[in-house]
């Protein structure tokens, strides 16, 4: 075992270099096994059979030496040429996969790694240029996510520390009109943090959703949703057309209420229409899925908008957000419930009318359970 120790301790240390040497001994010793166990036995064999001399025995034996010798030297150079080209080949993207790891390492994104290997390295850089582009897309999401949170930070913080630093100079007295408005300013603070702490809490319940779901008929459900808001909805001059078919589904209610009240508030908030005051609110059973939507007379979101609308802090029109307080995170908690409960969200919209809608599988949400 010591003997073994040493003898790879002097190998080079590139793994190329190391199986090179390996692979030449191995070589080295199947020839040599081969080549002495052809000399004798063929010597032996002619040495038995023919009727020849001494002088011609040992002739016959040096001319078969000098052969196998010849043979044994071009077997070992090309054998050992081909295995270092097919072992060179083999390692390549092994090796740019180390580079690449290396400059992860660093901070930095690597180049995709060339997709040549075939079998299971080419399997391995398939799934580490995955990789490498699912951590670009995380890290882009996160400063994303952190530009957004100042964006959306700073406007209040920035109203709080004016009218604080106007009473602080005297430059304003206290009005009821001005604590309305740092009220206001507070409350949007903290409906923020509240909305980004039940994204989170969302994001992380995967593993546990189902056991806080209950049994509850959607369509009661919806029933309670709308009566919420009914005062806004008459303070708003607004009506309200409710269609929803009952159904008896194993859902996580608190959730499933969230996304109703958010897509309700969203409808009354964005509400666009001189003659139109109704916001519609349908649910129904279609081939095993409870499909709700809720729609109503607004401007119509560009196509580019309805690809992100769902996603974090995302908002098509900032001004109008502000206007009404919103803060880019009811979707995302909307799409982020619908989501842990294996259904889908969704926009369709036309020239007058957007509808946000939601599908739920009723089977398999009843089998979790």
């Amino acid at each position: 075992m010591q003997v073994v120790k040493r003898i790879l301790s002097l190998l080079p240390k590139g793994f190329l270099w190391r199986l090179s040497a390996l692979n030449i001994v191995m070589i080295a010793s199947v020839i040599l096994l081969s080549g002495l166990a052809t000399y004798y036995t063929a010597c032996s064999l002619v040495g038995a059979i023919s009727d020849f001399n001494s002088q011609q025995q040992s002739l016959f034996n040096q001319t078969l030496f000098n052969y196998l010798l010849i043979f044994a030297i071009m077997t070992f150079i090309l054998g050992s040429l081909l295995h270092f080209y097919s072992t060179k080949k083999l390692i390549k993207p092994i090796r740019n996969l180390i580079e690449a790891t290396m400059q992860l390492k660093k901070g930095k994104y690597p180049e995709p790694t060339a997709e040549t290997a075939h079998g299971e390295v080419g399997e391995l850089v398939t799934h580490f240029n995955g990789l490498i582009r699912q951590l670009e897309a995380n890290e882009e999401t996160r400063r994303k996510m952190i530009s957004d949170l100042s964006h959306e930070l700073r406007t209040p913080l920035t109203n709080l520390n004016g009218y604080l630093q106007a009473l602080r100079d005297g430059d304003m007295q206290g009005s009821q009109a001005l604590y309305e408005a740092l009220h206001k300013e507070t409350k949007h603070l903290m409906d923020l943090t509240e909305q980004m702490e039940m994204l989170k809490e969302w994001g992380d319940m995967s593993s546990r959703i189902y056991t806080e779901y209950n049994n509850v008929d959607v369509a009661e459900l919806i029933k309670q949703c709308t009566a919420v808001f009914q005062w806004k909805l008459e303070r708003e001059h607004l009506d309200i057309y409710v269609h929803a078919e009952s159904c008896e589904m194993s859902v996580h209610a608190k959730g499933i209420r969230q996304v109703i009240n958010n897509l309700i508030e969203n409808a009354i908030h964005y509400h666009k229409g001189e003659n139109e005051n109704t916001i519609r609110l349908e649910g129904k059973v279609e081939y095993g899925y409870y499909h709700l939507s809720v729609s109503g007379p607004s401007e119509r979101i560009p196509a580019e908008d309805q690809e992100r609308i769902f996603e974090r802090f995302y908002r098509s029109n900032d001004a109008r957000n502000r206007q009404y307080g919103g803060s880019g995170l009811g979707l995302a908690i909307a799409k982020e419930i619908i989501e842990q409960h294996n259904g889908r969200i969704g926009l369709t919209t036309n020239e007058r009318y957007n509808t946000f809608w939601f599908t739920l599988p009723i089977s398999s949400i009843e089998g979790a359970n």
